[in-house]
């Protein structure tokens, strides 16, 4: 059970909660979502809606009686369905005196620093004017190079852009489970850390998974949430008054506990948001710098470049046996490194002709992957 004064919630609502299973879109139960935020923000709570639904919408508008196999047909359902769900919000919100605002993302638009604080001061612009933002992929235009992949992952994303203190996963299930949901399964109520036997227990390579389909996606969007200072429930969204009972201390779905030592917002972007344009190696006086010690990394320990990338760029940092260790932003470029791996900081200069930084990746713009 939460015992919390909650400031800011991420709602995030999946298709077949939306749907019921069923072709369209479930108006009543659009109206009851709509209900109980508007209810939150009555109370003070800002509120961020992350709902799927468009190309189900879409779908159902075209008379497709199973989801397109090509994404042009895909874009298109998303593009006609997106206004059929936008309407339905701005009814229902609009009955209650409230507006709402279509916020469309794709992943480059997160990954990009700029544009992630473009989208983080909209958001908490329209937030603080009590309107809520109906956020979702924007499968119009997105191609599979820039998907988050699917609204889990975007609303744990969402919930680390406005440091949300509860991110509520609302599915067709009552949460995660010991074998497969039915009669025999056994609910799991609580979840104080994320550990490999729990996730393994929802790979499809494991036995007695836990279940199938999106729980998986589910467990990796809660395990980034948590670590990021968010408390995280997953549970049924088409239960009555879910959200008011849930924020109310109610012991519903599967709530998992937030990591006592959050990440710092800028290294949650450089750890979650911000994908890797590179990799760099290092050896082992340098890992043991950075993983044990909290040091920066410096072009001494540096092995070698992978990719091409620029300053500025985030990159990811491997051992000479190649597992991921850190995640950061590099001062230099993968051609620039490659010309001072291995040298001191104080010959930097004499290398390349001029010196940005003493660091190759600072250790505040460094996190530590794991930890």
């Amino acid at each position: 059970m939460f015992r919390h004064s909650y400031r800011r919630i991420v709602v995030k609502l999946g298709s077949r909660v939306l749907t019921g299973g069923r072709s369209a879109l479930d108006e009543s139960l659009i109206d009851g979502i709509s209900a109980e935020v508007c209810a939150l923000i009555d109370k003070g709570i800002k509120v961020c809606i992350v709902s799927s639904g468009a190309i189900a919408a879409g779908m159902h508008a075209l008379g497709f009686k199973k989801r397109p196999a090509s994404l042009p047909h895909l874009q298109a359902s998303a593009a006609i369905g997106q206004s059929q769900l936008m309407k339905l919000y701005e009814k229902s919100f609009a009955k209650r005196g409230r507006l709402v605002a279509q916020v469309l993302l794709t992943r480059e638009d997160l990954e990009i620093r700029s544009r992630y604080l473009n989208a983080r001061n909209t958001i908490f612009t329209l937030i603080d004017a009590h309107i809520t933002p109906i956020i979702n992929e924007n499968d119009t235009v997105s191609v599979e190079e820039i998907k988050f992949g699917d609204n889990d992952i975007l609303s744990c994303q969402i919930s680390n852009l406005i440091n949300a203190d509860l991110l509520l996963l609302l599915t067709d299930v009552e949460g995660l489970f010991k074998g497969r949901p039915g009669s025999s399964a056994e609910l799991i109520r609580k979840v104080d850390k994320i550990t490999h036997d729990i996730e393994c227990a929802v790979s499809d390579t494991c036995t007695g998974g836990i279940s199938s389909g999106g729980m998986a996606s589910k467990l990796k969007a809660a395990k980034i949430a948590t670590s990021c200072g968010t408390a995280v429930v997953i549970a049924n969204g088409r239960e009555k008054r879910v959200i008011g009972r849930i924020v109310g201390g109610e012991d519903i779905g599967t709530s998992f506990v937030r990591a006592e030592n959050k990440i710092a917002c800028k290294k949650q972007w450089i750890a979650f948001s911000g994908r890797a344009k590179g990799k760099v190696v290092i050896d082992k006086g340098a890992e043991e710098a950075l993983v044990s010690n909290h040091k920066s990394l410096l072009a001494k320990g540096i092995v070698s470049a992978r990719g091409k990338f620029d300053a500025a760029d985030v990159v990811d940092i491997l051992n000479k046996d190649d597992k991921p260790l850190a995640r950061g932003i590099s001062n230099y470029s993968s051609d620039e490194i490659e010309r001072i791996k291995g040298h001191a900081s104080n010959k930097i200069e004499s290398v390349l002709g001029y010196k940005y930084y003493d660091e190759v990746i600072h250790r505040d713009n460094l996190v530590i992957m794991g930890s």
